[in-house]
């Protein structure tokens, strides 16, 4: 990349391998996916904080920033931008947190203030889990137990159990409301 000439890139498949990357390599910084394969993409995120704390870390994610933006800015990432933004905004977020700042999109900007505008009360999906969280959002996208459970390398069991415990801790009792509840106060916003 033109913008990086003196760079030294590297890549990791799972959370797995991006943990042993950060622990051999002095990386200034790590671009990662929400869900990538193995444990949740946030407790990669908090383990790499822990591992190298110095190391800036952007979230480039298939999810849009009001979905999992702020999860992932408390997890310890420095910015989190979505895979459809432009090349250029991606140079700039990365050099943005390399300089030692925080990113956050234009767009996910106006929303904040907009939810700071109008109060903050804390809304039930708030109390979840990410991975809780996840699964939520994949439910009202219509995905089924198992494809969840593959694209979060996850079992079908556990998947059931994730699903079982964000229906109670949200005072739900089916996936309908679960869906409908999603798609108005969260995936509208």
């Amino acid at each position: 990349m033109r913008h990086f000439n003196d760079s030294v890139f590297g890549e990791a498949s799972n959370c797995r391998e991006l943990v042993k990357l950060v622990r051999q390599a002095p990386w200034d910084i790590a671009i990662l996916e929400i869900c990538m394969p193995g444990k949740s993409g946030f407790d990669t995120l908090k383990e790499v904080k822990s591992i190298r704390p110095e190391m800036s870390l952007l979230v480039l994610s298939m999810y849009p920033e009001d979905q999992f933006a702020e999860r992932a800015i408390i997890s310890g990432a420095d910015g989190y931008l979505n895979k459809a933004a432009p090349l250029d905004e991606l140079i700039g977020a990365i050099k943005k947190v390399l300089g030692g700042g925080k990113y956050i999109s234009n767009t996910w900007a106006e929303g904040l203030v907009s939810r700071l505008k109008h109060g903050l009360h804390k809304l039930p999906h708030e109390s979840l889990s990410d991975r809780e969280y996840q699964v939520m959002i994949l439910t009202a996208s219509g995905k089924t137990l198992t494809e969840m459970a593959e694209e979060l390398s996850l079992s079908v069991k556990t998947i059931s159990t994730y699903r079982t415990r964000t229906l109670q801790k949200m005072r739900m009792r089916t996936n309908a409301e679960l869906i409908r509840y999603t798609l108005q106060e969260v995936l509208s916003r």
